[in-house]
């Protein structure tokens, strides 16, 4: 099975040239990507440790893993991201290796991981539940895996579709499917019927007109989730 959607890369590739501008479509990345970094950061020591980013888009994630001095595998399966991520790491000359290619490739190559990092990806595939069971496949015993994602409910309908999309125009139109957001209670139900351990979720808070970003106890809208590895 083939757990992607053309449709959904289409997209992002059309993007791609607009990745690494910090004012431009994908300010929002920009602006949770410390956040999130420092979130995992607070989890596990990066230092030396064999990292996996699923859904890498342009890299704005996996330069902060490998600034921190993980060794990055980095997969995405558009084009126009995986180009523009790849061009900036010949500049910055990280420890970065991008690949278009599948968790389910990795998973039949025998590849394993101390830490997976998947955030902003399962809300644009057909089959989440998958990806979550290839991750614990991927991950070494006691590895940390980090998912994040965006609630499906009608506060999260408005404030990051509608509000987000349409009226403050903060995010590209057509970014997120509402059918397609993801339940906490759902995730968690993928989660535990693998071999991974729900350590934490925690909301974030995003108040565009003021630039602020803060992690909350509130999973209303977007949310992150730690697990790790029996």
């Amino acid at each position: 099975m083939k757990n992607f959607d053309q449709q959904e890369l289409d997209k992002f590739s059309k993007l791609a040239k607009d990745w690494w501008n910090p004012s431009g479509k994908f300010k929002p990345l920009h602006l949770i990507n410390p956040l999130r970094f420092d979130y995992i950061k607070s989890k596990i020591d990066l230092k030396s440790k064999k990292v996996l980013d699923i859904g890498c888009g342009g890299g704005i994630l996996s330069e902060s893993l490998a600034r921190a001095g993980s060794d990055v595998k980095a997969i995405d399966l558009a084009d126009g991201p995986l180009s523009v991520a790849e061009i900036r790491r010949r500049e910055t000359n990280l420890n970065i290796s991008y690949e278009k290619c599948s968790t389910s490739e990795l998973v039949d190559r025998g590849e394993k991981y101390d830490v997976i990092t998947c955030l902003e990806m399962l809300e644009h595939v057909p089959e989440p539940r998958l990806i979550v069971e290839e991750c614990n496949k991927l991950l070494k015993a006691n590895g940390h895996v980090f998912f994040s994602t965006i609630n499906r409910n009608m506060k999260s309908f408005f404030l990051a579709i509608v509000g987000a999309e349409y009226v403050l125009n903060i995010l590209p139109t057509g970014t997120h499917d509402f059918d397609k957001l993801i339940k906490p209670s759902e995730l968690k139900e993928y989660i535990d019927k693998t071999s991974l351990n729900f350590e934490e979720i925690k909301g974030m808070l995003y108040l565009p007109f003021f630039d602020i970003v803060k992690l909350n106890d509130d999973p209303s809208v977007n949310y992150i989730i730690h697990a790790r590895k029996k």
